[in-house]
């Protein structure tokens, strides 16, 4: 009786355990497959163009701009630390995905998500220093001259505590913001890049949150394609073209390989694109992306900002999904430049500087040598 007691608890044991391990297979299956969909706030491109605002695609990405151009000087002036700027640049985009552009005003959204970023961040600046430092923006006066007591600091508080409560709502209180910056990071520590393509493909990705790259393609796919950009601003124009370093198959794959007795040296152009081993789905979504920003920096005011012209004049990959461009001039939608912004601060208006560095792609003319140009607010 005993040994057929011990049979049977031992079977089922076994049977348990097998039980066990077909769940687990299971679970891990099914979280595989979740990690494989896009996020809650990833979004179609044809999402754009379906808004709760009112205005034009074009108009609403230069309002965009200029909100997040708004939200940086903002950041920069209470002295936040870059990561919550962008957290809070996220989340200015993914509110106007739920929320209408005719209803919020982008100051008031941009400085709601600046606040909640410093808490959720954990870099605590007071509501009334966010309020000063608002309104000195909004009417051109220095911060010092704003006091604490005023109406309009009191008004502003109040408009930056009710756009909170619906900034909550939107998000649906989900805090969670991943960043092409920590993409990056990863990224150098793997391989030792040219300290320059570094500092180009970083401030790339400071100026990819003045588009909607951060609703439209995950933080990955968006620094490589700062990095190859800035690689490729680092070469020059007699370097490989961009559709040949995101091509799914090395351009010399197809060559006989020379006899020698030392390896190939590695293709330091198609770093990135080995170092992620992207798929040909995202290899495409890698195009567009590329295609994104360059659409972006064209549309700026070259003549005022001549070291834009280099990378606003690099080809575009042609493998990118046929439709017509997102951006159109700025200055024809406003009649002047996003540099021209309502508030005079210009050194404020900068892309935020880490030790990254903070320097938008310049190349000059004649040599073709790299060098670097603060960035201003018409990146």
């Amino acid at each position: 009786m005993v040994r057929k007691s011990m049979y049977i608890w031992t079977k089922a044991l076994i049977v348990g355990k097998r039980i066990n391990n077909v769940v687990a297979e299971k679970e891990e299956a099914e979280m595989t497959r979740y990690a494989s969909l896009p996020g809650p706030w990833l979004f179609p491109l044809e999402a754009l163009q379906s808004t709760p605002s009112t205005s034009s695609l074009e108009k609403q990405l230069y309002d965009r701009a200029r909100g997040v151009e708004f939200l940086y000087r903002l950041g920069s002036s209470l002295q936040l630390p870059v990561p919550a700027m962008f957290t809070a640049a996220t989340w200015f985009h993914r509110f106007y995905m739920r929320y209408s552009m005719d209803d919020y005003h982008r100051q008031d959204v941009a400085a709601s998500c600046i606040f909640l970023a410093t808490k959720t961040e954990e870099c605590g600046r007071k509501l009334r220093d966010v309020a000063r430092v608002c309104q000195s923006k909004v009417s051109g006066k220095d911060v010092a001259e704003i006091p604490d007591t005023s109406k309009e600091v009191e008004n502003c508080q109040t408009a930056i505590l009710l756009t909170e409560e619906v900034l909550l709502e939107a998000l649906c209180f989900d805090f969670v913001v991943e960043s092409p910056h920590a993409e990056l990071v990863d990224l150098f520590s793997s391989h030792d890049p040219d300290i320059l393509a570094q500092e180009y493909a970083w401030t790339i990705a400071h100026d990819s949150y003045r588009t909607p790259l951060c609703l439209l393609f995950p933080p990955r796919i968006i620094a490589a394609a700062c990095f190859i950009l800035a690689q490729r601003v680092v070469d020059g124009p007699n370097s490989p073209s961009l559709d040949l370093r995101i091509s799914s198959t090395p351009p010399s794959a197809s060559l006989p390989t020379p006899p020698s007795n030392k390896p190939p040296s590695p293709d330091r152009s198609r770093f990135a694109l080995e170092y992620f081993a992207f798929n040909e789905a995202e290899l495409a979504s890698l195009a567009d992306t590329l295609r994104v920003l360059i659409e972006f920096y064209s549309v700026q005011d070259k003549t005022m900002h001549p070291h834009l012209s280099t990378i606003a004049t690099i080809p575009a990959p042609t493998i990118t999904l046929q439709r017509a461009n997102l951006y159109s001039s700025f200055s024809r939608l406003s009649g002047v430049n996003l540099a021209e912004s309502s508030h005079p601060d210009t050194g404020l208006g900068r892309t935020p500087n880490s030790s990254h560095g903070g320097q938008t792609p310049e190349v000059n003319a004649n040599s073709q040598t790299p060098n670097g140009k603060p960035v201003d607010s018409s990146s």
